[in-house]
């Protein structure tokens, strides 16, 4: 078991979420039942997919989303949970690290840090790139971001 496999371990102990393996509907690879603090992964998953899957739906526990059908709500959800197993899995500083390394190739960086392309996106999508720096999830106002570091 990796570090990032143990956190994810200790999320979901500290959550008091149960985790289930089984065969899911519409060919799904989780699902989270947030009021039985229940979640589900289909079996046979590859350690990075596993991973970003098991991130994701603990995102869904964090935020208490409940399942909807409403299609822009759904959306949201989802991009939500997304980005906060996107935030768990992968640092400011390694990112920054495997970028350098593979030049930005998503591909190679996401294998580099053990997670799939969309999480990488995800977490893509949480930085703003200014002349020198680079913020993480910034918002409005001054100093309104959760981390700044300074590229080259």
């Amino acid at each position: 078991m990796t570090p990032i496999d143990s956190y994810l371990a200790d999320l979901v102990d500290q959550a008091g979420v149960t985790i289930e393996y089984k065969r899911l509907r519409d060919g799904r690879d989780g699902e989270s039942y947030v009021d039985r603090k229940l979640t589900r992964l289909r079996p046979g998953m590859n350690a990075r997919l596993h991973r970003c899957v098991l991130a994701h739906e603990l995102g869904h526990h964090a935020f208490g989303h409940h399942s909807t059908r409403f299609g822009p709500v759904h959306a949201k959800q989802e991009r939500a949970a997304e980005e906060w197993g996107a935030l768990r899995l992968i640092s400011l500083d390694d990112y920054r690290h495997v970028e350098e390394i593979h030049d930005g190739h998503a591909g190679a960086m996401a294998l580099e840090l053990g997670v799939m392309r969309s999480t990488l996106a995800a977490f893509q999508g949480l930085l703003l790139r200014t002349d020198q720096h680079v913020y993480l999830d910034p918002r409005l106002g001054t100093r309104q971001w959760a981390r700044r570091t300074h590229v080259a």
